[in-house]
């Protein structure tokens, strides 16, 4: 039986398990064993926005009220009907909350393959490819749990920035963003960082609450970190950029009213706010814009070609890794949890915002 844990599409905090009978994989098809994953402020990003980014399209149930999270994390493929994939292959990619997922492999290669169910044809192929482990420029067996908590987030980081670089900043001075002590907001701050010393880079401001302060000041990566209380003391004329890590209307109001025509662009990325999400209607300055990190990723492969955007990510990952993990004290403790419990008790507390800052935590339903 498949174990398969759902949440209320309207509303975040039903839940729901269910258990399937699986049916033997179809010829080309392949049964993965999920083994482990993260979860993290950035699923519950995609829970916030499952219907506008289509997130909830990407496992479809039978019950349209509910809808299955995807979450990043390594499984094994337990049967095959798929040339060119081997059985106990470990592969990295996009999967359900479940211990087992049916995936429909085209034009597999020795790097992975692309899931080519009909359903996911029109959905964004970044969140569609799964990685052979074995053939990972970024992988390392001793780290998967960093892997799963910040590769697909510090992907994100590295578009953001690059996006940023890519249009001069915008003309800012400063780069602003709100809910810093979240792993995609750092893993931005880090890679903006890495340009300090250069003629036109900015300095890069936190914006967190007061149980995070002290963490994200730790981290080293922001010139400076406030409250978000204090938006009122940001420099009122300096031309900055905001990107919104939060989704919280309330914070992107006090920074457009702020701000005004000295914001000169407004970055719309996350929603780990996401009891406070809102409209942008009215907001002084420029109208906030959705980040889409594919489209960024796909005008930099056509431009850099796969092997140079694959080089430029990993010298940057690994540069992020090697923080992560030898700074002290460490900017990510990983937290393990097993069985349905650990999940509803992780969920939960994401969504009520008392996970602390420097958790990661990283599940299984493989025993369950």
């Amino acid at each position: 039986m498949t174990l398969i844990f759902t949440v209320g599409r309207s509303n975040l905090r039903h839940t729901a398990w269910s258990r399937k009978a699986p049916a033997p994989p179809e010829p080309g098809g392949v049964r993965m064993a999920i083994d482990s994953f993260a979860l993290t402020s950035n699923n519950i990003t995609y829970a916030a926005f499952g219907d506008a980014m289509k997130y909830w399209s990407f496992f479809p149930i039978d019950d349209p009220s509910m809808g299955c999270i995807p979450v990043w994390g390594f499984a094994n493929v337990a049967e095959s009907r798929c040339e060119g994939v081997t059985v106990g292959e470990r592969y990295y990619g996009y999967f359900p909350i479940a211990d087992g997922v049916d995936l429909h492999p085209a034009r597999p290669k020795g790097t992975g393959f692309i899931d080519g169910a009909p359903h996911r044809r029109e959905l964004s192929s970044v969140y569609n490819f799964y990685q052979r482990c074995g053939a990972d420029a970024l992988y390392e067996a001793n780290q998967e749990a960093e892997q799963a908590l910040l590769r697909p987030l510090f992907t994100t980081s590295f578009l953001i920035d690059d996006f940023l670089a890519d249009n001069a900043d915008f003309g800012a001075q400063a780069v602003i963003l709100s809910s810093a002590s979240s792993k995609t907001a750092y893993g931005t701050a880090f890679c903006i960082a890495r340009r300090r010393g250069g003629a036109s880079a900015p300095r890069v401001v936190g914006l967190t609450s007061a149980a995070n302060a002290a963490f994200t000041r730790g981290l080293g990566c922001y010139d400076e970190v406030l409250l978000y209380d204090d938006v009122a003391t940001l420099p009122a004329g300096a031309p900055s950029v905001y990107v919104d890590m939060s989704g919280s209307v309330a914070v992107r109001a006090a920074v457009h009213t702020h701000l005004a025509d000295s914001l000169k662009y407004s970055c719309s990325v996350g929603g780990t706010h996401w009891d406070d999400l809102g409209g942008a209607k009215g907001l002084a300055g420029p109208r906030p814009v959705l980040f889409f990190a594919p489209a960024q990723g796909a005008k930099r492969r056509e431009e850099w070609g796969a092997e140079g955007f694959d080089r430029r990510l990993a010298d940057a990952w690994h540069a992020f890794v090697g923080a992560v993990t030898r700074a002290n004290p460490r900017w990510l403790e990983v937290v393990r949890g097993a069985g349905s419990d650990a999940v509803e008790r992780t969920y939960i507390g994401l969504l009520d915002g008392t996970v602390a800052a420097r958790e990661g935590h990283v599940l299984t339903l493989a025993s369950a």
